[in-house]
């Protein structure tokens, strides 16, 4: 991860962006803010930062309309969720809105900073691994992190490209919800199994509309998931 890293702050409260945006400028990345929602596309059209911290409650398109558009059309930036709703954490956890991570408010400036590094050590790691591990019917350019599958782009989060890389590399091994979460999160923080679940069954759907006809990613009962292409 680059010290220079670029990020986007969408908050529509002053005081809590100036506060993120000064905190992560003293830790040395780039920092822009912006208030309303309906600036956010038209910001990145013209940007690529590395990873945008996104408020839920926003004035013009709230975080969640965010979310999913800018994870449809730039999936390699990351996105980690604010929000000050208790009861959106298990939305945000089960990756419902394509995010990376959350933070619930109120929130210290130093987690900020923690989580934010966090999330780009995981990008990082993708890019810096092989550029292409290919193992039909389903190619994996770590370059572009990307799944490919007929050429189509599978649209990944980063969480679900990490859980299919690392099934990808050892085929027919079962990989239990416990060694998916440590993948998923080296920052050791405490998530229920049913979140593993959850990315498991946002990579299923996602795989079975571009392969109907196979299932690659195959539930194995009481013990865990396994990647396995042929039957």
């Amino acid at each position: 991860m680059s010290d220079a890293a670029s990020l986007l702050i969408v908050e529509d409260e002053p005081k809590i962006a100036r506060l993120m945006a000064d905190y992560l400028t003293t830790h040395g990345f780039e920092v822009t803010t912006l208030g309303h929602g309906d600036e956010v596309m038209p910001w990145l059209a013209q940007h690529s930062p590395a990873l945008v911290l996104l408020d839920i409650m926003l004035p013009g398109k709230d975080g969640l309309t965010l979310s999913r558009e800018i994870r449809q059309k730039w999936p390699t930036i990351a996105i980690i969720m604010v929000t000050a709703k208790v009861e959106e954490v298990d939305r945000l956890l089960g990756l419902e809105l394509g995010a990376d991570d959350y933070i619930c408010k109120p929130f210290s400036p130093r987690e900020v900073v923690a989580r934010v590094k966090a999330v780009l050590r995981r990008s990082q790691a993708a890019a810096d691994a092989p550029a292409v591990v290919q193992n039909a019917p389903v190619v994996l350019n770590e370059d572009g992190w990307q799944a490919l599958a007929h050429g189509q782009d599978l649209g990944l989060t980063a969480v679900e490209f990490q859980l299919l890389r690392v099934m990808m590399q050892a085929p027919g091994r079962i990989f239990s919800r416990e060694q998916l979460m440590d993948h998923m999160y080296r920052d050791n923080r405490i998530v229920s199994e049913r979140t593993v679940d959850s990315h498991i069954k946002k990579l299923r759907k996602k795989i079975h509309e571009a392969l109907p006809e196979l299932e690659i990613i195959r539930s194995v009962y009481g013990v865990g998931y396994k990647y396995q292409p042929e039957g």
